[in-house]
């Protein structure tokens, strides 16, 4: 007697397989909630770690008993919006293209560029200056105002209205009084265990920290439109205004101004517009990387599209001079806020050496490699140089008239990169011969400079023009 075959199992019907599906989707939504929980909780612990690290850099050497650490989380709130806002307006203001035939636009970009430092130097300088008990709200008024002015251009971005220009030039005013009245409070916050060097790296670093976590959603709000990037801009911005405001009291604190002066026996406390020699020394020295500034970034930006390096594509060739100049700049600002003493004369001397030598030696050995160099050593020198031209200031000049100092520095400096970005324009796009001329310039200012250092305590003591 045979066995009859096992029976096939009955087949699901249409209710069956619906709840298999059911079941099988739940399955997958659960593991699914599982990882998203997951990895939220590794993005919050990984953001709280972040901010835990950046406070407990801000606060360390008694810059939270101070109030410094509060300036530092103030300024990274400023380089934040001031990301956002570039990044908003770069499809718009800026050249997006450098060709031949676009020299003269340029050119005329570079004049405009002087307009916010033309205001800020003649008129914000002397007002901020009169304004030293005001420090707190003097900030917090340039942060109100360029929220209000991101939300202007917010909608002329969209609307191709007339007010872009003038609202950008407000912004840009604003930012620039902003950088003055922030240099000349960080003296009153100062711990006794950091120097004035230190304490500017470390607002400069916090300023590149802020810029860099800002700058991904800033670009993530561009996507859907320049005015959605512009309106985050706004909300840093009115948080910037809050905590300049509740700044510490010492900030506006005038205790012991009085007592530093220009000038031997100026017990009354005289007002002045010079400054010491020292001061015009470190400030020309910071001219030549200023200058270098100013020129590679307009004679590359020509050159690699008439003269590339082998098969490279120009915006590689580029992205290597300004990827070296990023990470120079980044490494110069943190020397400057973890090494424990800098003497800022002899920084600025080195700084301008070596951007003259590292030209000359490009100029010889031109290639992918020497670009790179280039930019990191561009970078490096004009951050190492800045800090230590801002603590010149900080140290030999009067606090009541530190503003205006500042002001006129800045001025200058920009002044200097103008002049450069013209010189790259203005040349022939031939990478030896233009190399070539910068690195004539640059060693023939080393030597005016060093030419014209102050030469002894007695004559450091008395005043030389800006």
């Amino acid at each position: 007697m045979t066995t009859p075959p096992p029976e096939p199992p009955p087949t699901p019907g249409a209710g069956g397989r619906a709840r298999a599906v059911g079941r099988g989707l739940g399955a997958s939504a659960r593991v699914t909630g599982r990882g998203v929980r997951v990895a939220a909780r590794v993005t919050g612990r990984a953001g709280s770690f972040t901010v835990r690290q950046a406070r407990r850099a801000a606060d360390a050497q008694g810059a939270d008993k101070s109030g410094l650490s509060r300036l530092i989380e103030l300024h990274a709130c400023n380089a934040a919006a001031d990301a956002a806002v570039v990044i908003s307006l770069a499809g718009t203001l800026f050249f997006a293209g450098a060709t031949s035939d676009a020299r003269g636009q340029v050119a005329l970009f570079l004049g405009l560029t002087m307009l916010p430092f033309a205001i800020v130097a003649p008129l914000i300088g002397p007002f901020l200056d009169r304004f030293s008990h005001g420090r707190r709200w003097a900030m917090g008024g340039t942060f109100a105002l360029r929220g209000f002015l991101c939300w202007v251009l917010a909608d002329a971005v969209a609307n191709d209205s007339i007010w872009l220009f003038p609202a950008t030039l407000g912004v840009l005013v604003s930012s620039k009084a902003y950088g003055v009245t922030r240099a000349a409070a960080v003296p009153r916050l100062l711990p006794d265990e950091v120097t004035l060097v230190k304490a500017n790296g470390r607002v400069s670093l916090a300023g590149v920290v802020g810029a860099g976590v800002a700058a991904p959603f800033a670009g993530l709000a561009a996507t859907f439109g320049a005015e959605w990037s512009l309106r985050f801009a706004f909300l840093v911005f009115v948080l910037g205004t809050i905590a300049a405001i509740r700044l510490p009291a010492k900030v506006d604190s005038s205790a012991g101004e009085q007592e530093m002066t220009l000038r031997r026996g100026d017990s009354a406390g005289r007002r002045g517009t010079r400054i010491p020699p020292e001061v015009s020394f470190a400030l020309r020295a910071n001219c030549g990387p200023r200058w270098l500034s100013g020129f590679l970034t307009m004679f590359m930006a020509f050159l690699f599209r008439d003269n590339p390096i082998g098969d490279y594509a120009p915006e590689l060739l580029l992205a290597v001079v300004v990827g070296g100049a990023g990470l120079g700049n980044t490494l110069g600002i943190v020397c400057a806020s973890l090494l424990k003493k800098i003497n800022p004369a002899i920084t600025v001397v080195v700084a301008l050496l070596a951007d003259a030598i590292v030209i000359a030696l490009a100029g010889l050995f031109y290639g992918i490699l020497m670009l790179a160099l280039i930019g990191l050593t561009a970078g490096l020198a004009q951050s190492l140089a800045k800090v230590s031209l801002d603590a010149t200031i900080q140290s030999g000049v009067r606090p009541q008239v530190q503003a205006s100092a500042f002001a006129r520095s800045d001025t200058t400096l920009q002044l200097a990169w103008v002049i450069g970005g013209f010189v790259g324009i203005a040349l022939p796009l031939y990478p030896r011969l233009g190399l070539g001329v910068a690195a004539v310039v640059l060693a023939a200012w080393a030597f005016f400079v060093l030419a014209s250092r102050p030469r002894s305590r007695r004559a450091a003591a008395q005043t030389a023009p800006v």
